[in-house]
């Protein structure tokens, strides 16, 4: 089963993406800030993290350079989820690592579409590197 971290400060900004969740079949669990988003990808291990940009402690770009520069969790799928819209904070983003990106106010239909699809790239990924790993072992034999 997949996992899913919402890590957004606001309350009632988690709260609406746990509901938009609902339906897909998924571990979820949340974060509050950026030091509590680093502590629960270490704990919880997530397949996809919807990472709000604007958060205290770290920001979302810090979090996902974290994540994304460390190879243990660097294949993790992020989505950041941001008010911020300006072309700089989408480069920005990339920079960071992101996979995708999500403007608030949040359309449901969307979120579920762009978290169908990374989370089908994250098991196509995974798969691959499973398969690098078997024809490592057999080369080595």
């Amino acid at each position: 089963m997949n996992r899913i971290l919402i890590a957004d400060d606001n309350a009632a900004n988690r709260e609406l993406l746990e509901a938009y969740l609902v339906g897909v079949d998924c571990d979820l669990e949340t974060a509050v800030d950026g030091e509590d988003t680093l502590a629960k990808v270490a704990a919880f291990g997530p397949d996809l993290v919807l990472l709000d940009v604007m958060m205290p402690k770290l920001s979302g770009f810090e979090v996902c350079r974290k994540i994304k520069d460390d190879a243990a969790t660097s294949g993790i799928m992020i989505l950041m989820v941001t008010a911020l819209n300006e072309l700089g904070d989408i480069e920005r983003a990339v920079a960071a690592g992101t996979d995708d990106f999500l403007t608030k106010p949040v359309n449901k239909v969307e979120l579920l579409k762009r978290v169908e699809n990374m989370l089908k790239l994250k098991d196509v990924n995974d798969e691959l590197e499973r398969l690098r790993q078997y024809i490592q072992q057999m080369e080595t034999r």
